[in-house]
């Protein structure tokens, strides 16, 4: 069962919103150890995204999947790269 037409276009403008408040909401200093816990949630998107390939049956539901893919990868390896430069930040330098 899909989801179709104005359900979807609300449930995607939902999160957006719920999304950008959560995070706007987030103090400075603990932006590094929610960030490694996005991480993880990147991760589950991959996932999702994957499934959501392996049920594409059209070529534009096949294409669209793997875009799906190739962004929740990108995020998941931008978070992960990110979270190190940060945590870099906090090391002593002993020269």
């Amino acid at each position: 069962m899909m989801i179709e037409g104005f359900t979807a276009l609300y449930i995607f403008m939902l999160a957006g919103f719920v999304g950008y408040e959560v995070i706007s909401r987030v103090p400075v200093i603990l932006h590094t150890p929610l960030m490694s816990g996005s991480n993880f949630v990147h991760g589950i998107v991959v996932v999702g995204a994957m499934v959501a390939l392996g049920q594409a049956q059209t070529a534009l539901e096949q294409i669209i999947g793997f875009v799906g893919v190739a962004l929740a990868a990108g995020n998941a390896v931008g978070g992960y790269v990110v979270t190190e430069r940060m945590l870099e930040m906090f090391k002593s330098s002993k020269e």
